[in-house]
């Protein structure tokens, strides 16, 4: 079990959820699932693990200040696979 990583949230009314997620090396997410169309960007550079149903897992890299979008129904762990703090914002739209 790894330590979880830090999520804050900015944001939080009809529209959308804003979340600021901050991870020390190696802390993860947890399993989730989620339930709206989502958009993540990077704050800083982040490495990361990402595992998925089944056992899958792949390495990605989004460097800081790049974003990427996903629709409804991704169910995933996030873990910081590098060696440095790792943040990125996450907005929601419900």
């Amino acid at each position: 079990m790894r330590p979880t990583c830090t999520a804050t949230t900015l944001v939080d009314d009809a529209r959308v959820r804003v979340a600021r997620f901050d991870f020390a090396p190696g802390e993860e997410t947890g399993w989730h699932r989620h339930d709206f169309d989502y958009v993540i960007t990077a704050v800083t550079d982040c490495p990361m693990r990402i595992e998925e149903p089944g056992g899958g897992a792949r390495q990605v890299m989004v460097a800081a200040g790049s974003a990427y979008r996903r629709d409804a129904g991704v169910e995933h762990n996030v873990i910081n696979d590098g060696d440095l703090p790792m943040s990125f914002v996450e907005v929601e739209l419900k």
